[in-house]
Order: C-alpha cells, then structure tokens, then sequence
C-alpha cells in the first residue's frame, strides 16, 4: 500500500485545530473532490473510514 499524505496534511492540520479558519475550511472544501483523498479513504479500513466520515461529517462515507 502506498503512503498518503492526507494522514499529515497542514491544512487537515489546521482544520483540526480550528474549523472556522481559512485554510480549514479550504480543506473541507478541497477533500470534497480531491482524487487523493478518495483514493486515501479508499485504502482504510472500514471501521477507520466510518470514524473520519463522522468526525468531517462526510456523508458519502458513511
């Protein structure tokens, strides 16, 4: 399996410390259509994918 950067990502980073910021919610807007982060939730387990889908309240993955 290859590495993803989404798992390190600054700006998940900053999404994650504050979700009003300018560069979170650039993120927010960016994962919606991003190939790599599709491909990144592509490559985890279930359980794992289901726990980030609620976090960003992603309701394609849930």
């Amino acid at each position: 399996m290859s590495t993803h950067d989404c798992e390190e990502c600054s700006f998940r980073a900053r999404y994650d410390n504050n979700t009003k910021s300018i560069l979170g919610r650039l993120w927010k807007w960016h994962i919606g259509w991003c190939p790599g982060w599709k491909k990144y939730m592509r490559s985890v387990p279930d359980d794992e994918r289901a726990a980030l889908a609620e976090k960003y309240d992603l309701k394609k993955y849930k």
